[in-house]
């Protein structure tokens, strides 16, 4: 009897030992509070009343930051969130270092977010959001790789600006649009006055291209079928002209 009841103890101290962690699951394992190892995934064993477990999930964790009332470098207050990954890649050290390892990741995060919107103006955290998620990726993985996390991507949200500031940057926004077809508009003057320099000079050279000209000036207006009245004066009178005004200018001289 006591033989039964001995084997019977047994099995029952075996199967209370027994545990599973599943394969996503790592498994810390203290022995009288001091720390002795890991286990899992799948079966495993541990001495019950003596050693305890404390499981962690070591997949990758989606963290949404709140969003944050912040002031930029040239002193514009923006409201900015962001959302966080990270995974256990230690499970010993989330454990041992640090007591609420997603706590203490989300207060770092958040602290982080603040600072680094604070070392830079509005048109960087505007402009530049993929550097400043690298940066901001780097500073939260640096401080937590001591507690066996690593962060694996950092990305702002959204990024709200008051009202004021807004209808100022559409004000800067159309004046530089403006800025920009005025140059435009010069240039294209510019150029078309140098061609047709080029082209007064060339005519100049040819009279049967002066005279292809005015024809070709016909043709586009009788296209639209008004009533101008056109008085051609043939290119000799023209000339004679020329020629006469040149004379005046030798006799007078």
């Amino acid at each position: 009897m006591s033989l039964l009841f001995s084997l019977l103890f047994v099995i029952v101290f075996l199967l209370m030992g027994l545990c599973i962690a599943q394969e996503y699951e790592r498994a810390i394992v203290f022995r009288l509070g001091r720390y002795v190892g890991r286990r899992g995934p799948g079966l495993y064993w541990i001495i019950p009343l003596i050693e305890r477990r404390t499981t962690v999930d070591i997949r990758t964790k989606t963290v949404d930051l709140e969003q944050q009332e912040t002031i930029t470098k040239d002193s514009v207050t923006i409201k900015v969130n962001a959302v966080l990954w990270f995974r256990v890649i230690n499970p010993e050290d989330a454990i041992i270092k640090v007591a609420n390892v997603n706590q203490a990741v989300y207060q770092l995060s958040v602290t982080a977010l603040r600072n680094i919107i604070g070392q830079h103006q509005l048109d960087e955290v505007l402009k530049e959001r993929q550097q400043i998620n690298a940066t901001l990726q780097q500073l939260v993985d640096a401080a937590t790789e001591t507690w066996g996390v690593k962060i694996e991507m950092v990305e702002i949200k959204d990024v709200e600006i008051p009202e004021s500031m807004q209808r100022a940057m559409a004000r800067e926004a159309e004046a530089i649009r403006e800025k920009r077809a005025r140059i435009i508009k010069a240039e294209a003057e510019l150029e078309a006055s140098i061609k047709l320099t080029q082209g007064a000079k060339q005519m100049e050279e040819s009279p049967i291209a002066l005279e292809l000209r005015r024809l070709q000036m016909l043709s586009e207006i009788g296209i639209d079928n008004n009533t101008t009245t056109i008085v051609m004066v043939p290119s000799k009178f023209t000339q004679a002209a020329k020629s006469l005004t040149q004379l005046a200018g030798q006799t007078g001289n």
